[in-house]
């Protein structure tokens, strides 16, 4: 395993966007925790929702005065292909388990388990599938709570990848789901926590941009700064829906024929499927010089992804399934509308009619889109209401209250708080 390094940040710089109840909260559990130790453990340091969302609340907390670490397991070519594989059959896709994932996905779980031996920590977060099995390997002398915190939509899982995993998450001491919704029925856990993801108001991908100086930067990728833009901002991966985008597009095209699409994405370590699907987005948008196909390899970075979020008139995110949807809360923070597919976190986050929209096919989102681009005056009202909701519910401040309260439960369950 491999321990990340983080740049650090100050809390202090954070109280502003908070409520007096929150702070109070916060500076009674960090006193409450003084002493115990946490490790926070991934599949990634960098691509991806979590390593992002880690990349804020870890430095944060540290500044907080809380312990905490923030471990990478390690693994290679094969083991990615297999839980990706895991990822998309727990949302759902059809397909059998096979013995030979079984083996590579518990042979690198055991690799990365025998780093922990010399461990001593009070609480092991672990996120995700891929290293969801390192509890099988806890030794019957250690005393520290394991709680696995699911980011992805398991409301209808396929039955044998959720069996196999389920044999070990049941015997975590806590769980965490973005929403009820997500815990398959019939599933027996100890404790059963929710808690929404977050974003980072104060980093670079979130910080206020002026409109001319977004718009300035989405132009070095060819955008023309005079027309309408419309952009998802997400992995190229097939829940994620860009040929459904492309489609929605191509169907605005005829009667706005000035709007543009740009798809923004960055290419994920763990996720070699990526790249597979990020070609199939580029040969469905063919010849179409008014698509922009860019990732973080032709130098999209968190600026730029900021500048597409702030210049863009509409943001969508088409998702199939989401287990939350960050660039939903990120384009809204930015006041910017987002229609948004019908499904998991997302509405949780869009308010239909409010913040922008919610769809289920190709053809509503293209109405939809056509209804905003026809009607900058509702488009202008959603702004406001879209950074109120993703200040009081889905700042990282908040995200972080929510574990606070969960590891002072553990520890302290005669004093729990609600």
């Amino acid at each position: 395993m491999q321990l990340v390094a983080v740049k650090k940040k100050n809390f202090n710089d954070y109280r502003r966007f908070m409520e007096q109840d929150t702070m109070f909260e916060l500076d009674f559990l960090v006193d409450k925790l003084k002493g115990k130790k946490i490790a926070m453990i991934n599949a990634t340091a960098y691509g991806g929702g979590v390593a992002e969302k880690l990349h804020s609340l870890v430095p944060l907390m540290q500044d907080m005065g809380v312990d905490i670490d923030w471990w990478t397991i390690l693994g290679n070519e094969e083991f990615y292909n297999v839980t990706k594989r895991f990822h998309n059959c727990l949302q759902g896709q059809e397909g059998e388990l096979s013995g030979s994932e079984m083996e590579i996905y518990l042979k690198y779980n055991q690799i990365n388990a025998s780093y922990m031996k010399d461990w001593h920590y009070d609480f092991i977060v672990i996120h995700d599938p891929q290293p969801a099995a390192l509890i099988e390997w806890r030794g019957k002398e250690c005393h520290e709570k394991w709680i696995w915190r699911c980011h992805i939509d398991t409301s209808f899982p396929n039955q044998e990848y959720w069996d196999f995993l389920y044999h070990y998450i049941a015997q975590y001491d806590a769980v965490i789901f973005t929403m009820p919704d997500y815990v398959k029925e019939g599933a027996a856990f100890k404790n059963i926590t929710f808690i929404t993801p977050s974003i980072d108001p104060l980093s670079l991908k979130n910080i206020s941009l002026d409109k001319e100086e977004a718009r300035a930067i989405t132009s070095r990728f060819g955008v023309d700064a005079g027309r309408p833009l419309i952009s998802q901002v997400s992995r190229f991966d097939p829940w994620k829906d860009p040929l459904g985008v492309i489609d929605a597009y191509k169907i605005v095209k005829k009667d706005f024929p000035s709007v543009q699409l740009a798809l923004v994405g960055s290419m994920a370590s763990d996720d070699p499927e990526g790249w597979d699907y990020l070609y199939r987005t580029l040969r469905r948008a063919g010849e179409d010089y008014d698509i922009k196909v860019v990732t973080n390899f032709n130098g999209i970075s968190d600026l730029e992804v900021n500048a597409f979020q702030t210049a863009s008139d509409i943001i969508l995110q088409k998702s199939l399934r989401e287990g939350f949807g960050l660039t939903v809360a990120e384009s809204l923070w930015k006041g910017t509308p987002v229609i948004g597919g019908n499904v998991g976190g997302i509405k949780l986050q869009i308010e239909d009619g409010v913040t922008g929209y919610l769809v289920n096919t190709v053809e509503e989102c293209a109405e939809k889109v056509l209804t905003l681009l026809r009607n900058p005056v509702l488009a202008e009202e959603m702004r406001e209401a879209a950074r109120e909701k993703v200040r009081k519910e889905f700042l990282v401040t908040k995200n972080i209250q929510h574990y606070l309260r969960l590891f002072y439960n553990l520890s302290s369950p005669e004093q729990a708080l609600p």
